[in-house]
């Protein structure tokens, strides 16, 4: 980023020379960014570095096929794919999309606030807010998923605490402390409640 910002201070200054003062200002410029640009040994390391050389030093020449690929598209819609699961599809919109997918398929409590949120119109407020509420739903699910078949999830290292803790210790904390105080007010909640 700072060789773009650099190149196009470089321009303006050829653009414009009375402006940002003397010519000494512009080789100056040159020399900074050839010396900070990587040598082109270095650069040869980068996957797919010098897709725009000539043809004889590029390696993927002989698979590239002339005409390209996909040019002459099939004419029509694509074949419909098999539908094994419930897939969803707004009442804006009939019928499923040619292809979609089926990793997971809607299910319990999370799945049933789905449907319910696909009974809406897009543009209504509440079947987003319902989409958002059904996958923190399913989260929980996966963990009572994970525990029923005996396997203990590791909630605190799948959230990235250590990483957390490592790299912005100060949001860590501001975590910690906004949840202890959600769930010292849930239980003086319940306390007060049961007093009476």
């Amino acid at each position: 980023m700072d060789n773009d910002i650099a190149r196009c201070d470089l321009a303006e200054q050829r653009r414009n020379p009375q402006h940002h003062g003397h010519v000494d200002y512009e080789r100056q410029l040159d020399h900074d960014l050839n010396r900070h640009s990587p040598p082109r040994e270095q650069l040869q390391s980068i996957p797919g570095w010098g897709s725009d050389l000539d043809h004889k030093n590029r390696p993927a020449i002989p698979m590239e096929r002339m005409p390209p690929r996909f040019i002459h598209v099939p004419q029509g819609q694509p074949v419909q794919q098999a539908q094994t699961v419930e897939v969803f599809c707004s009442p804006e919109r009939p019928g499923i999309t040619p292809i979609f997918g089926t990793a997971e398929p809607p299910k319990w409590v999370s799945g049933a606030i789905r449907r319910l949120a696909y009974k809406l119109p897009e543009n209504d407020l509440r079947h987003w807010l319902m989409l958002i509420a059904a996958d923190r739903v399913n989260m929980v699910e996966g963990i009572v998923d994970d525990l029923r078949h005996g396997h203990l999830p590791n909630v605190l290292g799948e959230m990235g605490i250590r990483s957390e803790l490592r790299h912005n210790p100060a949001g860590l904390v501001r975590k910690a402390l906004i949840t202890a105080a959600m769930v010292g007010g849930v239980m003086a909640l319940m306390k007060r409640r049961d007093r009476y």
